[in-house]
């Protein structure tokens, strides 16, 4: 494991408890554009939590539950100790990326093995930042959110796309960032900003 690994488990771990958002971050790249923007929305709103999907071991989803073994129910049950979940991906071929589309369908696991897990669900928030290299998101990208919200039970309170220049936060994007990251936590609806 890398140093910068080592580092990002340790900020993960770091977690205050009474924490009622956490950011679930799903790229191939820990360290890359979109964890710079996740990066941001923390530092405007530091009551957020962040759990990095690249730290873990997820399987795909398994119609015979041979995964149980991974790590995919250690973070749902963290999940539940929270009240607002936001996943945070790069636009990936105009989807969101595989690390996150796998954690995505795990959810299965919670609809049909664990399904006291699952419920447990009703009633959360969830949202979602994206980032790629323009502002050029499509109310498509955004669908899987909405409906997975919906499906869940779940109140889907908006999303927020970015967008970096040369590895930049833009400042047009930075107040897109710190508008997105003053609602978090609270109980208004986010609209839709980018």
């Amino acid at each position: 494991m890398s140093f910068l690994k080592k580092q990002r488990k340790f900020i993960e771990y770091k977690m205050d408890k009474n924490n009622k958002t956490v950011i679930i971050l799903g790229s191939s790249r820990s360290d890359g554009n979109t964890r710079k923007v996740v990066d941001r929305v923390i530092s405007y709103n530091n009551e957020i939590d962040l759990i990095d999907l690249g730290n873990y071991d997820i399987s795909y989803f398994d119609y015979e539950y041979k995964n149980q073994g991974d790590d995919f129910q250690k973070i749902a049950k963290k999940l539940l100790t929270y009240d607002q979940i936001i996943f945070a991906t790069p636009v990936y071929w105009f989807s969101m990326s595989a690390p996150l589309k796998t954690f995505f369908d795990r959810f299965s696991d919670l609809l049909h093995l664990h399904k006291e897990m699952g419920r447990k669900l009703r009633g959360k928030t969830m949202g979602m930042i994206s980032s790629s290299s323009g502002n050029n998101i499509n109310d498509y990208f955004r669908s899987p959110f909405i409906e997975s919200a919906k499906y869940l039970g779940m109140n889907y309170i908006g999303d927020m796309h970015s967008w970096l220049i040369d590895d930049k936060i833009p400042d047009e994007v930075d107040q897109i960032i710190k508008k997105f990251a003053s609602k978090l936590g609270k109980a208004e609806k986010i609209v839709t900003i980018n």
